[in-house]
């Protein structure tokens, strides 16, 4: 536990000496947080619903949409300012002193520590847009009081499947262990009879969710990776996940990796602020958290009692200690490739994916990168069509970019731009219901426009012909309209208030997202276009 680095402190203790004679003069504060919580002061109960607007509604599934990576989203603690003004503070309050972390932005902090964006100052100069650098100090109006736990238990490159893991091997791993799982198969209607360790390695590889969390995830819950469940529930639900459709690994990992995806992505986008217990009980998650813990505080949250939940999340004994237990110091390897960003990331130039000349609808705004939660990382498009349905297309998806084809199975496309044939490291494209006829091969370089592949309903299930189009960095799914904006061709992409919703703007032109494909949804690259 002593090599393991620990969060920073949100307190510059230097910058409190300064401010002590103010202190001084405050009244007292309130009594201290019961063990495992972090309280941030407040003089009085503040009242948010002037910041909070309810979860998202789910997104509905029309043309092009799929339950793989859309459907209806879970619902989520939103955390979209209202344009009102916010409550009076009192002077008593002394503010948070918040160093920033990797993937932070000033709307999303905002959001976090339930105040409005103009609230925050710092020292240095703070954008309204894109993102803060790791380590900026950010002074911020008190309003929040009783939070969990803010000790960070994961980082962020433990989560996502990031350069740390490019040299794992799941199977020899999971050979080498010698549990239950090394002996399991599975019938899966793609690949057949699947080992254990190919179902782990396939669901890490699709959701871009770091293996090791995964199977130490399996172990923590079952035991399945170094010895035999011990009673049958492990056994058929080793995810913890008890539900007659979903007693296999398969749909376990799918369950798991959802819950996931939703803690961490709805932490880094600001749709997650809060978690329910099995009692309707409700806790505040710490402002400081990062990303990757967020997401295990939501995991254990689920369908879990508040003294559950507090023991999964022990350092010492919980599930942390297991992961240590089998694969060594976390932080040890983040220290190696974190921060998975720098805050002056900028995407490459991207054209939209589809040949020149050609009538396509943009039938799916910001939606989940895989599976139906997480990430609002993907957009889709379908080809102008007088079928309904998974029609055939005479149309072509176009590579949006320069690079090499890492990935081209199952109607997928990933294209890995720094060409180091690993899509966790750099960028990488995903191209996603990619038809098997005429799908462009593994290990092949292409050029921006090349033909990559038609759009069909392949590779899950889908209502209509299209192509979802998502990107990821180290490993990291990047929001569609987030710090770095999703740019294609000069079109920028814009959420709306659920899945599936939003719209793309270049110059004073807009084309709505719509599964319908109606009139305002139609965009083709023309000869003017990149």
């Amino acid at each position: 536990m002593a090599a393991r680095s620990r969060m920073k402190s949100i307190v510059d203790r230097r910058l409190l000496l300064a401010l002590l004679p103010i202190f001084l003069m405050m009244c007292a504060l309130p009594p201290a947080a019961p063990s495992g919580e972090t309280t941030i002061p407040t003089p009085t109960p503040v009242d948010l619903d002037w910041l909070f607007t309810p979860g998202a509604t789910p997104g509905g599934i029309g043309g092009g949409a799929d339950p793989l990576s859309g459907g209806a989203a879970t619902p989520q603690t939103a955390a979209t300012p209202n344009v009102v003004a916010p409550p009076t503070l009192s002077a008593a309050a002394p503010p948070i002193l918040y160093y920033t972390q990797a993937g932070d932005t000033l709307p999303v902090v905002s959001v976090r520590f339930g105040v409005l964006p103009q609230q925050v100052t710092s020292p240095d100069p703070l954008p309204a847009e894109g993102l803060l650098p790791p380590g900026q100090l950010l002074i911020i109006p008190a309003q929040l009081g009783l939070t969990g736990s803010d000790f960070h238990l994961l980082p962020d490159s433990e989560f996502v499947y990031s350069p740390s893991a490019v040299d794992f091997d799941t199977a020899a791993y999971v050979a080498q262990a010698g549990g239950y799982l090394s002996e399991y198969r599975e019938w899966l209607k793609s690949t057949g009879w699947t080992s254990g360790a190919a179902i782990v390695e396939r669901v890490a590889l699709e959701n871009s969710i770091n293996p090791r969390l995964l199977l130490a995830l399996m172990e923590y819950r079952s035991g399945w990776v170094l010895g035999q469940p011990v009673t049958q529930a492990q056994r058929d639900y080793p995810l913890g996940y008890r539900d007659a459709n979903h007693s296999d690994l398969y749909h376990q990992l799918v369950w798991a990796v959802n819950q996931l995806s939703i803690g961490y992505y709805g932490w880094r986008e600001g749709r997650l602020t809060a978690l329910s217990f099995e009692d309707g009980s409700i806790i505040r998650l710490a402002p400081s958290l990062n990303a990757g813990t967020a997401a295990l505080q939501y995991f254990f949250s689920q369908g879990a009692s508040r003294e559950t939940w507090e023991a999964a999340l022990d350092p010492d004994t919980g599930f942390i200690a297991t992961h240590e237990a089998l694969f060594g110091d976390l932080w040890l390897r983040a220290r190696q490739v974190e921060p998975l960003y720098p805050p002056d990331l900028e995407q490459p130039p991207l054209i939209l994916p589809f040949l020149r000349g050609q009538l396509w609808g943009f039938t799916g705004g910001p939606h989940g990168a895989w599976e139906r939660d997480g990430a609002w990382a993907a957009i889709d498009f379908a080809p102008g069509s007088v079928e309904p349905g998974c029609a055939p297309t005479i149309n072509w998806v176009a590579a949006s970019a320069p690079g090499l084809v890492v990935r081209s199975e199952r109607g997928v496309v990933v294209i890995d731009l720094d060409g180091d044939g690993y899509e966790q490291t750099g960028w990488a494209l995903l191209y996603l219901h990619i038809a098997e006829k005429g799908r462009i091969p593994l290990g092949t370089w292409v050029e921006t426009g090349d033909r990559i592949g038609q759009p069909s309903c392949e590779g899950g299930h889908a209502t209509g012909t299209h192509v979802h189009f998502a990107r990821k960095y180290n490993g990291e799914w990047i929001a569609a309209d987030g710090p770095i904006p999703f740019v294609l061709g000069g079109w920028r992409v814009h959420a709306g208030h659920a899945p599936y919703e939003g719209y793309m703007t270049r110059g004073d032109q807009t084309v709505l997202a719509s599964p319908l494909g109606t009139f305002e949804t139609r965009i083709t690259r023309t000869d003017d276009d990149p």
